[in-house]
């Protein structure tokens, strides 16, 4: 299989993890896959990512604390979330959401249940490590895309070693508590965390892939 080949299957066969087994990975092996990820390209090789890499225990810890938090207090984040989804956007975005509503059993219209899946978010979904990605302010929307790019890194070399992920932009909701438990330096962006793990083969969450939209939807050729 030629290197193209290797990674068109590598795109193809990676999906977003939520629910994982109790065995931590090793941190020989995350600190191989933020080595891998570090290779990306950024903006002048500014490099603006920073990682918190958690271990099982502090792992453990940060979801008990976190979902704690989030029952009782409100939304707060560095970056600007998303003003609206509409269009083609909001019928990956539902499709997305339904899919993953339906593998669970949440039925539509059964709000607790939803509601209930959500907050899965917040136990990180049961992953035993978990990793923050942090960027600089100063750097603005270019760091966030440089950061967006090493993301995609470590989620591909994630899946390169039979491992799962997920992209987490839920913790940043809360990012002055997540900013409190790391000492983020104030001149830093809490950008999103990555759960990760082995994943669940029988988990009902894991059972479903999402859609991608044809070329033509994307490319416009001139």
């Amino acid at each position: 299989m030629s290197q193209a080949e290797m990674l068109g299957a590598l795109l193809r066969s990676r999906a977003s993890c939520r629910g994982y087994l109790p065995e931590p990975v090793g941190r020989d092996v995350i600190a191989q896959v933020l080595r891998d990820a570090q290779q990306v390209p950024s903006w002048c090789n500014s490099q603006p990512w920073h990682v918190v890499a958690c271990e099982a225990e502090e792992t453990a810890r940060l979801a008990e604390a976190l979902y704690e938090h989030v029952g009782r207090a409100g939304h707060a984040s560095d970056i600007a979330f998303p003003t609206a989804y509409e269009g083609a956007y909001q019928a990956r975005r539902r499709e997305c959401g339904w899919q993953l509503y339906e593998a669970v059993g949440v039925e539509k219209g059964d709000r607790v249940g939803s509601a209930r899946q959500m907050r899965e978010n917040f136990r990180l979904f049961g992953a035993p490590n978990f990793l923050l990605i942090t960027t600089h302010k100063a750097l603005g929307p270019y760091g966030v895309l440089d950061c967006g790019a090493f993301v995609t890194a470590v989620l591909l070399g994630l899946e390169a070693r039979g491992l799962g992920g997920i992209a987490m932009a839920s913790v940043a909701g809360f990012s002055p508590f997540m900013r409190d438990w790391f000492d983020v330096p104030e001149e830093r962006d809490v950008l999103c965390g990555i759960a990760l793990g082995h994943p669940d083969p029988d988990h009902p969450a894991n059972q479903f892939r999402t859609t991608r939209a044809p070329e033509a939807e994307v490319v416009e050729w001139r």
